[in-house]
């Protein structure tokens, strides 16, 4: 399993972002968990501000979905566009003059490995990361595993179930059957290895 991280670096990573199309950039990954090919895809027409959601179209399996679009997404959003103005997608190439075209997974893992090095983040920080990390962060929220199953576009349960292994919360707050118990004391126990001989 992954080595995730935790707000705090997700917040440090986003602060050390180089410009506010890098920032924008890993703010779309964090506040969606979307992989990087659906953000890539992303195109302004998915964003829907009045309904608060981003739509996901033909993602993996070539499904579609909604997400949640936050408060705080919507507005570096609105300020993104309105300094760079993007007509078709979200994250035109700078490559093509001539029409627009999307940018490349090489430029997600780019403004991935760049904010992780200016924020001192030592863990191998991915599109992929950043999505395990969001999806964990929901499930220490309390959002139930068929939520961010629907959320993730996962097509089985099983493959969501892993973010469990990821938090410790989860782990920390599991009732263990001893402690319902009916026991001795601990101090109530003998103080030796050897069976009592019998009397």
């Amino acid at each position: 399993m992954p080595n995730i991280l935790s707000k705090e670096e997700v917040a440090r990573l986003i602060d050390a972002s180089e410009s506010l199309f890098q920032r924008t950039l890993l703010m779309v990954l964090y506040g969606t968990g979307m992989r990087r090919s659906e953000v890539v895809a992303l195109k302004i027409d998915d964003i829907d501000s009045q309904r608060m959601i981003i739509r996901v179209i033909k993602g993996k399996g070539g499904k579609d979905r909604d997400l949640p679009l936050s408060p705080a997404l919507l507005e570096t959003l609105r300020a993104y566009w309105r300094w760079l103005k993007p007509r078709t997608y979200l994250f035109p190439s700078r490559m093509h003059r001539d029409r627009e075209q999307p940018i490349t997974d090489k430029t997600l893992w780019w403004a991935c490995s760049q904010a992780a090095r200016r924020a001192g983040i030592r863990k191998r920080v991915s599109p992929h990361l950043i999505r395990h990390s969001w999806a964990t962060h929901l499930l220490e929220a309390g959002n139930d595993l068929r939520t961010i199953q629907l959320l993730l576009g996962h097509e089985d349960l099983e493959t969501t179930a892993r973010y469990l292994h990821l938090s410790q919360q989860h782990l920390h707050q599991v009732s263990n059957p001893l402690e319902e118990l009916k026991i001795s004391a601990v101090d109530q126990s003998r103080r030796s290895y050897h069976r009592p001989l019998p009397s």
